[in-house]
């Protein structure tokens, strides 16, 4: 995989057309001159901007998806790809259909493995919801099909690939993104011999649809988080870590979370084989780790299209050691946050020092805060900031005893009634026999709210069970919290004393 340092995903622009001509002829070899004509792309960009994304990496197109709305009670099930487009005039498109419909989406063969195609699938998932359509469907090409086309009927091929007996790339893509078949299409797209011109009619069901009394709200408020209850087991070596990190990426990017937050310090079982050195030099030794682990976890954030919060990990600056992690970012960029207080025992044991940086974080959901473990039992940390507008605090946390478990629960519960935010608190479990100073482990994954009407009445949104390995997925509403600001039963940033006290970084 080529060096990324950024993915966008972009409204098309008329300007890229010259671009996205080279790419099409590049995608679509098997049938010459099948790219879209500028008046086309004209066509769409003026009739339905929101529906034309392009995908760009390191500022090049990677991928294209163009749409259209339609009302699908019009078109009967056999329709062709030239009726649902009006003849390539896109007249069919109508603001107040009711179901999306796909014209072309593509991913150019040097991005093919990134999971770009699913990035884009998403933006048409989530334009549908935003949009209050009953659907998504166009037709699905089946390009390996012209290879049995003389010993299987569309049908029967159809049904091997759904039951893996044949592979079909395109097919087997769209089915693993939870589009279902409804038809077999025949003649539906002209000089597509490799499908022998079959498509399959897919659907995709937003199961979110209100019949429509009003404008539909046209802002996505719901965030939704994956928090990993780490289990602490023994590693051999920093693949075999990072594959157990994939596996939770994995499971929380397949229910569409926009976040996934580890505990802190997850990486400790590599210590296991610097048993022999003293506690100082063992930790020094795995922070050598960090950079590499950043690395992976940057490149699974594009890859499974997905927000990734680090937990912790030791880390070395100028020879000064460090608690800190990384915001990873779907888009390819990162940034790091550290941990401000430091308790006694990092201290004594290992010769922590405290960082300097408080700052909010900007991600494609908002403003984000993130403390680590004792940092959340200093009020003023959280505050700061709320001032900045931050809705969504996390809190990785590594914990031995209840005791510590206690503290940090009820510190960042008591953070989301303060801050009118949520707070998302992740920790490991599990034992170290074979690493000083990590041995034992306590945690119950958590989400808190604050606590008024539209919220749950003891301010918990979820909860893991303690003490047992699994993955919490829970959605927070992001408009819930404007309306509590304004509305709410009581109203803490707003009715603060300002007059009596005032809260500032020195830094």
């Amino acid at each position: 995989m080529q060096d990324i340092d950024n993915i966008e995903l972009e409204y098309l622009k008329f300007d890229d057309y010259q671009e996205l001509k080279e790419a099409m002829i590049e995608v679509y070899t098997s049938m010459p001159d099948a790219y879209w004509k500028e008046h086309h792309i004209k066509s769409l960009i003026d009739r339905f901007p929101e529906g034309q994304v392009v995908l760009k990496v390191n500022g090049q197109i990677a991928g294209c998806a163009l749409a259209i709305v339609v009302d699908y009670d019009k078109f009967e099930d056999n329709h062709t790809y030239k009726e649902i487009t009006g003849n390539y005039k896109f007249d069919t498109h109508s603001p107040d259909g009711d179901m999306l419909y796909g014209i072309d989406i593509f991913i150019k063969p040097e991005f093919r493995g990134l999971r770009l195609g699913r990035r884009l699938y998403d933006y048409r998932k989530e334009l549908c919801e935003r949009l209050n359509l009953k659907g998504i469907a166009f037709g699905g090409r089946i390009p390996n099909y012209h290879l049995y086309q003389d010993e299987l009927s569309p049908k029967e091929y159809i049904q091997k690939v759904r039951t893996k007996e044949i592979h079909d790339p395109v097919l087997n893509f769209q089915i693993s993104n939870d589009f279902h078949p409804a038809k077999i299409i025949k003649g539906y797209l002209e000089g597509d011999t490799d499908s022998n011109e079959y498509a399959v009619l897919l659907e995709w069901d937003n199961i979110y649809y209100e019949k429509p009394r009003k404008k539909p709200e046209i802002t996505k408020t719901v965030v939704r988080l994956g928090l990993v209850q780490w289990q602490m087991r023994p590693y051999k070596t920093l693949e075999d870590l990072m594959l157990q990190a994939e596996f939770f990426i994995d499971a929380v990017s397949g229910y569409r979370c926009d976040f996934a937050l580890f505990p802190e310090f997850f990486n400790a079982p590599l210590m296991a084989e610097n048993n022999h050195l003293t506690e100082p030099e063992a930790i020094r030794d795995l922070a050598k780790h960090t950079d590499a682990i950043t690395a992976k976890f940057s490149e699974l954030a594009i890859s499974y299209n997905i927000n990734i919060i680090t937990g912790s990990m030791p880390e070395l600056v100028d020879d000064k050691l460090y608690n800190a992690g990384y915001l990873c970012r779907r888009d390819g960029s990162t940034e790091r946050y550290e941990k401000l207080h430091v308790t006694p025992d990092e201290v004594k044991i290992w010769g922590m020092q405290g960082g300097h940086a408080l700052k909010a974080l900007d991600t494609d959901c908002g403003k984000i805060g993130v403390l680590i473990c004792y940092d959340s039992e200093f009020p003023e940390l959280s505050r700061l900031l709320a001032d900045e507008g931050v809705d969504i605090l996390f809190v990785p946390f590594l914990t031995d005893t209840q005791n510590g478990f206690s503290r940090v629960r009820n510190c960042s519960q008591a953070r989301a009634i303060e801050n009118e935010c949520y707070v998302a608190i992740a920790g490991s479990v599990g034992n170290l026999p074979k690493v000083h100073n990590m041995d034992i482990q306590y945690a119950q994954s958590m989400v808190f709210t604050p606590c008024d009407f539209a919220f749950p009445v003891n301010g918990i949104k979820a909860e893991a069970t303690p003490n047992t390995e699994m993955i919490l997925i829970a959605d927070v509403d992001i408009g819930l919290l404007r309306e509590l600001n304004q509305f709410g039963s009581v109203r803490n940033l707003k009715d603060r004393r300002l007059d009596l006290f005032q809260l500032k970084k020195k830094v």
